[in-house]
């Protein structure tokens, strides 16, 4: 008798493959009923989305206004010759910023705080055009130091009539090591070894910024002059001026690494002729390391 292909049935295998037929129809009915038995209820039904967490509003940022002054020429100038009675300390250490920069686009009002009470007027110009360092930052508001007295002077003033910008530079004045550096994007320029005050009349310590830049035919000893925005603690008046503190240089070199002067930072002609190229308002600090 031929053998069978494997996997091939006779006709006559028929009833053996319905009864198997049969069999397995009964037990795919038993598997879903033990299923159905067993799911937990409503296990079919359509898995129901979580509800999205509720909204929560952001907080609302209120602005406080300045409120002028009935007559705002009553107030004080903040400039280098005046004292501003009531003006807040830099409360800072000697540390930098990020290089923010204003400049008042006309005269302003400075206040104690934001919507607090208004202190002096501050002008487009000082010694040139007049660009203060921002030490702190609120909406609507930013805090700059000031070029008047007493040193570390600060106040708030409006952002809506300024010009920002940013400066690269930093200037450090160490007065123990009389030492000075300049960086540009956290990076040294320069350094070099400078005079400061004397024991008597001392370069006063803190943050302060590059206020002016002007030469005087009168004098034969720099040929530019960088005044800065703090004052000698001791002179109320010098050569004519407020006892406002400079950086300059010296004919002689004699007095570079000594405390020698009034309260000014002498520098050499090198540290002078790139000190010169740098912004209005940037921060000089000076500590006493």
């Amino acid at each position: 008798m031929a053998q069978r292909p494997p996997g091939s049935f006779r006709l006559l295998d028929r009833p053996y493959l319905i009864a198997c037929a049969i069999g397995g129809v009964l037990l795919v009915v038993v598997v879903i009923v033990a299923v159905a038995l067993v799911s937990p209820s409503g296990a079919s039904q359509k898995a129901k989305a979580a509800p999205p967490p509720p909204l929560v509003a952001a907080p609302r940022i209120t602005i406080p206004p300045a409120i002028p002054p009935a007559d705002p020429t009553k107030l004080p100038q903040s400039t280098t010759y005046t004292a501003i009675e009531g003006a807040p300390l830099d409360p800072g250490p000697v540390v930098g910023t990020d290089g923010t920069v204003v400049h008042p686009q006309r005269e302003i009002v400075v206040y104690t705080q934001p919507g607090g009470a208004p202190i002096a007027r501050l002008g487009p110009q000082q010694i040139g055009d007049t660009w203060l360092p921002a030490i702190a930052q609120q909406p609507g508001w930013v805090e700059v130091l000031l070029p008047s007295r007493p040193n570390r002077s600060a106040g708030w003033i409006p952002d809506n009539a300024l010009d920002r910008a940013v400066t690269p530079y930093l200037i450090r004045v160490h007065l123990r090591s009389l030492n000075m550096e300049l960086l540009k994007g956290g990076r040294p320029l320069g350094g070099w070894t400078v005079g400061t005050g004397k024991e008597v009349h001392p370069t006063p310590p803190g943050r302060t910024f590059l206020l002016g830049s002007f030469s005087d035919s009168a004098q034969q000893y720099s040929p530019v002059i960088l005044p800065l925005g703090i004052h000698s603690a001791t002179l109320d008046s010098f050569g004519g001026g407020p006892g406002t503190v400079a950086i300059h240089t010296w004919p002689t070199a004699n007095v570079f690494g000594t405390r020698s002067s009034d309260g000014c930072i002498r520098v050499p002609s090198d540290a002078l002729h790139q000190l010169i190229q740098v912004p209005l308002g940037t921060l000089v600090l000076i500590d006493e390391n």
